[in-house]
């Protein structure tokens, strides 16, 4: 069983950056692959970013490409989401989720474990 906490979210204008954490319980972390997804309110959760056990492979959704990066610390077993030039579009829920097979992917069918999500607001 993995547990998966979020951290960062907050309001910010547009333009500006925030950094969202997700902290994993377990030993096998360092096996999972990893992804970001967000939920604005009356859509569905759409994906973000997703990244490899070893942090070498990583796939970004067209909307956020070249603004967000994905990275992790096995370390730590955190995974971070860095969020910058932020648009009111990007307001969302933000969730970290956990493939146990290690496939990094968009669908969110792949993931066994999600977080509880933390909100993250752009005003304009």
């Amino acid at each position: 069983q993995v547990q998966l906490v979020e951290s960062g979210g907050g309001l910010v204008q547009a333009g500006g950056s925030l950094r969202l954490s997700c902290a994993a319980s377990g030993r096998t972390f360092s096996s999972y692959a990893m992804g970001w997804f967000r939920q604005a309110p009356g859509k569905e959760r759409e994906f973000v970013a997703a990244i490899g056990w070893s942090g070498g492979s990583t796939y970004y959704a067209n909307s956020v490409k070249d603004r967000f990066t994905i990275s992790r610390d096995n370390a730590k077993n955190t995974v971070y989401l860095q969020m910058n030039s932020l648009e009111p579009e990007d307001t969302a829920v933000y969730y970290c989720a956990a493939d146990s097979r290690g496939r990094v992917g968009g669908w969110p069918g792949l993931y066994d474990y999600w977080g509880q999500g933390t909100q993250v607001t752009v005003s304009s």
